[in-house]
């Protein structure tokens, strides 16, 4: 009984010790992994010159049109002449010559502005066709629609005028559910001045003053509404009840219990591919078509959005745009839903952080400090992402959301890319009890057969 004992003491021994082995490894290659250079595939393909905003910001608009990601990632700059191409080329850049300037563009939307407003249309300037593309939703009378068209046809044929399904409104009633007695909107990103924290979300999900509540009940009170832009703008400031943002602030939740690291911010770019976030419709993708929209809501005119192919629905707004972990904007509105499709519009991020003097909270890991989560500068707003192929973006380094089951926060412990020095000790723990495993029952043999001799012989 007692051999049986031992016996099975030594096996659990033994199981343990290659468990051991095992989950060291596995935290070993796994930090591993995470520290190589990714492949030339999924590598950001950076233009070997300057970058489009740059080329476009030296080389002028009177000779540029806008600058997009191509479909095989590399930066494209439509330009109005072959001497300008040229100098593109030479940058590192493909070039696409067309036949009107950024000048003469920007010159359509100001008539555009000027004319009389009507609710439910909205215009951008398409880069990568050289048109200025005017949309009326259902909501639009014929009369209107009559006379917007007479002021297309007097700027030029370059104004593209154009019907769209659904109706122009904002988001309101997204990732976290935030609520208040005007509706219902998304947590966008939290943000810090430094001495207390926010969530930033869309404006018009509330005036200056709204209260807002984490259940429906009213029992969770989350914050106070302290600065709001909209119209014009569409952005503002939730201070949180307690003044801090807590654990985890840093990352924007995509539904099931699962978040990504935000990691900084950035102006989006045509073409690039992007995901938003909200708590009506979850994680959604699609694509940048156009910056510095317009967009002509019932309650009123916003300027300067970000419009994209991703699809959102009543309750969205306010919540996150983001790509790479990179920080793009807060949802405004559009036509559509997720299960026919449609426009939305975003407040870009870095225009909001400079209008309101705060910054993101990033973790002091991904800014260069010691781990912990602690407010952080966010990467330069104005540096420009490198290009990448559309196809390889995806959200970012994923993260459980506070509130997340222990067994999924310890299985994301295990796997931290800072565990190559825990995972060699596990390894080297485990060789040492294999080792001392087999040197007991070597022993234990050795003791046996001596008493064995012993007894035989006398």
């Amino acid at each position: 009984m007692r051999h049986a004992r031992r016996r099975v003491v030594r096996r659990v021994t033994r199981l343990a010790a290659v468990g051991g082995l095992l989950l060291g490894g596995a935290m070993v290659a796994q930090a591993a992994m995470a520290s190589e250079t990714p492949p030339a595939s999924a590598r950001p393909l950076a233009a070997t010159g300057d970058t489009g905003a740059a080329l476009v910001a030296r080389l002028g608009t009177a000779r540029t049109a806008g600058n997009w990601i191509g479909a095989d990632g590399r930066t494209v700059v439509a330009v109005t002449d072959e001497a300008t191409a040229r100098e593109v080329r030479r940058a590192g850049a493909a070039a696409k010559i067309v036949s009107h300037s950024m000048n003469e563009l920007k010159s359509a939307t100001a008539t555009l502005r000027s004319a009389p407003r009507v609710p439910g249309t909205a215009w951008a300037v398409d880069y990568r066709t050289n048109r200025v593309v005017v949309r009326a939703d259902r909501t639009v009378s014929a009369g209107d629609w009559s006379r917007l068209t007479r002021v297309a046809t007097g700027i030029g044929s370059f104004v593209h005028m154009e019907r769209t399904k659904g109706t122009f409104t904002t988001r309101l009633n997204g990732a976290q559910p935030i609520l208040s007695t005007g509706g219902r909107c998304s947590a966008g990103f939290n943000v810090t001045d430094g001495r207390s924290d926010f969530i930033l979300t869309a404006g018009h999900c509330g005036p200056a003053g709204s209260t807002w509540f984490a259940d429906n009940q009213g029992d969770r009170q989350l914050g106070r509404t302290v600065n709001s832009s909209f119209p014009g703008s569409d952005f503002s400031l939730v201070q949180y009840a307690d003044g801090k943002a807590g654990v985890g602030a840093d990352v924007v939740a995509i539904g099931g219990g699962k978040g990504v690291r935000i990691t900084g911010a950035a102006d989006p770019a045509v073409g690039q591919r992007v995901f938003r976030s909200g708590s009506t419709s979850g994680l959604r993708d699609g694509q940048v078509t156009a910056l510095n929209a317009t967009v002509n809501y019932p309650e009123g005119t916003v300027t300067g959005l970000v419009e994209t192919t991703v699809c959102a629905e009543p309750g969205d707004s306010g919540g996150p745009l983001f790509s790479e972990g990179i920080a793009l904007g807060v949802t405004s509105g559009g036509n559509g839903d997720c299960t026919a499709g449609g426009t939305t519009f975003f407040q870009p991020v870095t225009k909001a952080l400079t209008a309101l003097g705060v910054r993101l909270i990033v973790s002091a890991q991904n800014a260069g400090g010691a781990p912990g989560g602690t407010p952080s500068p966010a990467p330069s707003a104005s540096a420009p992402q490198g290009a990448m192929v559309p196809s390889a973006a995806s959200p970012g380094s994923s993260a459980p959301v506070t509130g997340a089951s222990e067994g999924s926060t310890a299985l994301a412990r295990l796997t931290d890319t800072r565990n190559v020095g825990p995972g060699l000790l596990v390894i080297a723990g485990s060789l040492i009890a294999l080792v001392a495993t087999r040197y007991i029952r070597a022993e234990q043999d050795r003791k046996a057969y001596q008493r064995y001799y012993s007894a035989t012989w006398g």
